[in-house]
């Protein structure tokens, strides 16, 4: 078999990988077991080994630290304390002295550690945690005999010597970058695929496959894969160098931190997706069903149906999805309702008048490969069908109670531009956070670098000036003579004299960029406060800081400056090189302000175009472009949640199978979404039935019929709406739900105008009823009691068709 990148504790032989000898089952005790040298007991050998350090006394700690600590005394660059005994007969650390001398460098011993001395034990033991993780990756390392995988145990190495060496925290960087490397992740597409092909199946035979994904799920997390140098013959060029990266990436996160705690670890099925499944899934296949195989004398019999007979055939089913171009398991946006009996046990336990029938619908332990119940299903709630609206619970957004009659319905159709919520903004903003994309992040705004050194404290801006009246600082001036090189340097076809008038003239101020204690830019101005304007004389950052936003950032700062003190317009004359920057700025030509207001204060220059931009009083310029950013992510997110809620896909009409002839058309389901009316109020009374040419005699008739209804014996089960809480997949199951107290809010609409509209209501409460409920139960039975209660009174009013 190939090399495997194995950790090693100290003199003992690596953790067992997963294809030569791991649990194929996860938790189920009928999977083949480890060897005895197996990563489990590695593991627990490891923490051993740190518990006992931790359990020695501080100067014996503060000795064992020294050997990775540098040398205190001034002047010395000893790395680490050695000791003075030959190399053939070499002392131990915990038995040396704190008076002996080191081998390298001659200080004591006590050099070495007197940094270590104020630190708690807690942060003692931490460094020795790292100690420990430092040797077993040295062993790992020397014992491996793949040089990819060495070189990254040697990264690895000298990244926790380095931590231990400057008491730091290890933190991965580099060209690896953060998890999670891929979207979505390997163990959001099992959960897609089990819904995908397994949500349509009972509970027995969807827990089989639920299980079998949180197996094959187990079995990836502890897998040791295959170094590249063993891949090098199935796969091509270009996937060589994708699995070199993402077997690297699995080293770093995955593997070794699973052995060397003081490292963060991720599980392989969180941070990697298509690719890293892709290219290992055929050998791990194969591995699996080999060692299956192998180990099927040792399976209960109960279990070997499960292992030999379903997980093959999950397995091959996998496959096909994840080698296909279009599968939709590996869509970012996949949503799928799961399965009904999954929804009951997460959304709560049913009632004991119907805990029978759902029984049938529920799991003991139902939910998501690795995860919350649930968590990637897309639960619709149907409302009712007047109303012919659906929320889904993943997009965050609360859907409504159930509103009753015709009036609910056109106040809420009157109103559609209701601003949101701030719940609704804020698990927006937060969905927005949690899907930001690690490996390829959005184009940042041009002030974002210089905003982040302001916050870090790297540049400072500071508004300066020279004054006839008052003492004006040292640092003052040196900065305006700095400014003013700056100026020189950028326009040098401007007389170095005159930009020193302007910059050292007390009537102009200057608002300076400061980095590194000396000015790197800055925009010079002059205030015309009774007219309500300011000129701009001068705008320049030197050319190694330029196209790095600082340009923006100081536009910005004076804009905020500005508005501060009352002034809302901006005037300066740019010449042909600098128009393309000041109307990134918000500048423009057309001069919104009155020319009396600009005459005679400032001169015309030839060959320059003469720009203005006026100031919102409201916007905080220096945050604008992060502002507007997250309210264009919040309405574009909006937009997906809403279209979601409106695209719909009705069935087609049933009434007609309950014995109805003809429906008007303003009672189809959605018809009115469409944008659809009448063509006219009298349409609607031209269409009463043949037995009625009173409308108002057929509400009274139809009104008396469902009080008599109402009050029937078995007409409980039916007086109010189903409530979703008390059984929460009736709406999964029922799309149209009907019930007596909504026919009453639609007779006071005047909903029924005719007969066998109130008829088709009154037979889907019945039909619905028997759709959900088994014919054993209770309410099967008072459906069917009231249903022929219902047609005999109809009959005998003779508003019931022979």
């Amino acid at each position: 078999m190939a090399s495997k990148a194995n950790m090693r504790a100290p003199g003992q032989l690596a953790a067992a990988s997963a294809s030569s000898g791991a649990a194929v089952g996860g938790a189920a005790a009928t999977t083949p077991q480890p060897e005895p040298s197996s990563r489990q007991s590695n593991l627990q050998r490891i923490q051993q080994r740190k518990q006992q350090v931790y359990s020695w006394q501080h100067n014996k700690k503060l000795l064992k630290l020294a050997i990775y600590s540098a040398c205190q005394a001034a002047d010395c660059r000893c790395s680490g304390w050695k000791t003075a005994a030959p190399p053939e007969k070499p002392a131990r650390a915990d038995v040396a002295s704190f008076t002996d001398p080191c081998r390298i460098c001659t200080h004591s011993l006590k050099d070495h550690v007197s940094h270590l001395e104020p630190l708690t034990e807690d942060e003692i033991n931490r460094l020795l945690g790292m100690v420990v993780d430092v040797e077993n990756i040295y062993m790992s390392m020397h014992r491996e005999d793949d040089v990819e995988t060495r070189r990254i145990y040697n990264f690895l190495y000298k990244l926790l010597r380095k931590c231990i060496f400057t008491k730091a925290k290890p933190v991965v960087t580099g060209p690896l970058e953060q998890p999670p490397f891929e979207k979505p992740n390997i163990a959001k597409a099992i959960t897609n695929f089990v819904l995908y092909k397994f949500g349509h199946l009972a509970q027995q035979e969807f827990q089989t496959m639920y299980d079998l994904a949180k197996m094959f799920v187990h079995c990836l997390n502890h897998w040791n894969f295959e170094t590249p140098s063993a891949r090098q013959q199935v796969l091509t060029q270009v996937e060589r160098d994708a699995y070199h990266i993402n077997y690297a990436r699995w080293l770093v996160f995955c593997h070794v931190p699973a052995f060397c705690d003081s490292l963060s670890h991720y599980e392989t099925t969180l941070v990697f997706g298509r690719k890293l499944l892709a290219a290992v899934f055929q050998s791990v296949r194969r591995q699996l069903l080999d060692k299956c195989q192998s180990e099927r004398d040792r399976m209960p019999p109960e279990k070997r149906v499960l292992i030999l007979t379903h997980f093959p055939r999950f397995l091959s089913m996998l496959e096909e999805e994840i080698y296909s171009a279009n599968s939709p398991i590996w869509d970012p946006d996949f949503k799928q309702a799961p399965p009904a009996h999954l929804v009951a046990a997460v959304e709560g336990k049913v009632p004991a008048a119907r805990r029978a029938d759902a029984e049938n619908k529920a799991t003991a332990a139902g939910g998501a490969v690795g995860e919350r119940p649930g968590a990637h299903g897309n639960t619709i709630g149907k409302k009712r069908l007047r109303e012919g609206a659906s929320g889904e619970k993943s997009t965050g957004d609360e859907v409504a109670a159930s509103t009753k009659g015709t009036e609910s319905k056109k106040r809420r159709m009157a109103d559609p531009a209701e601003d949101f919520s701030e719940e609704t903004v804020a698990e927006i903003i937060a969905s927005i956070n949690e899907a930001k994309n690690v490996l390829f992040p959005e184009i940042e705004p041009r002030d974002a670098v210089p905003k982040l050194e302001e916050a870090r404290g790297l540049i400072k801006l500071h508004v300066v000036g020279n004054s006839l009246t008052q003492r004006v600082s040292q640092q003052t001036m040196l900065y305006l003579l700095g400014l003013q090189n700056v100026f020189s340097k950028q326009l040098p076809k401007m007389p170095k004299e005159y930009i020193s008038r302007f910059v050292f003239d007390p009537k102009h101020k200057t608002l300076a960029l400061i980095k590194e204690g000396r000015p790197i830019g800055g925009i010079c101005f002059r205030t015309f406060p009774t007219q309500g304007f300011i000129e701009i004389v001068f705008c320049a950052v030197t050319v190694q800081q330029q196209v790095q936003g600082y340009g923006t950032h100081l536009m910005n700062h004076l804009k905020d400056y500005h508005i501060r003190k009352g002034i809302l317009h901006f005037l300066t004359f740019a010449d042909s090189c600098a128009i393309g920057y000041f109307k990134k700025q918000g500048f423009s030509m057309d001069i919104k302000l009155p020319k009396t207001v600009y005459q005679g204060y400032i001169k015309n220059y030839k060959k320059a175009t003469l720009m203005h931009c006026e100031l919102n009083p409201k916007i905080v310029y220096t945050e604008f472009s992060a502002v507007v950013r997250k309210q264009k992510e919040i309405v574009k997110k909006r937009i997906e949640m809403r279209q979601h809620e409106v695209q719909k896909v009705r069935p087609g009409l049933t009434c007609f199978r309950d014995g109805v002839r003809g429906i008007p058309i303003e009672s189809i389901p959605g018809i009115r979404d469409t944008g659809w009316r009448p063509a006219a109020r009298n349409t609607r009374v031209s269409r009463i039935t043949e037995e009625y040419n009173d409308p108002e005699k057929l509400f009274t008739t139809l009104k008396n019929v469902l009080n008599t209804i109402k009050n029937h014996s078995a007409a409980w089960p039916f007086l109010e709406p189903v409530n979703k809480n008390v059984v929460p997949d009736y709406y999964d199951h029922i799309k149209y739900p009907m019930d007596l107290k909504t026919m009453g809010e639609r007779l006071k609409a005047r909903y029924y105008i005719t007969r066998r509209l109130f008829i088709a209501d009154m037979t889907r409460i019945f039909n619905n009823c028997r759709h959900y409920n088994g014919p054993d139960n209770e309410y099967h039975r008072c459906a069917d009691t009231l249903e022929k209660y219902f047609q005999t009174h109809m009959k005998e009013l003779g508003l019931w068709d022979k």
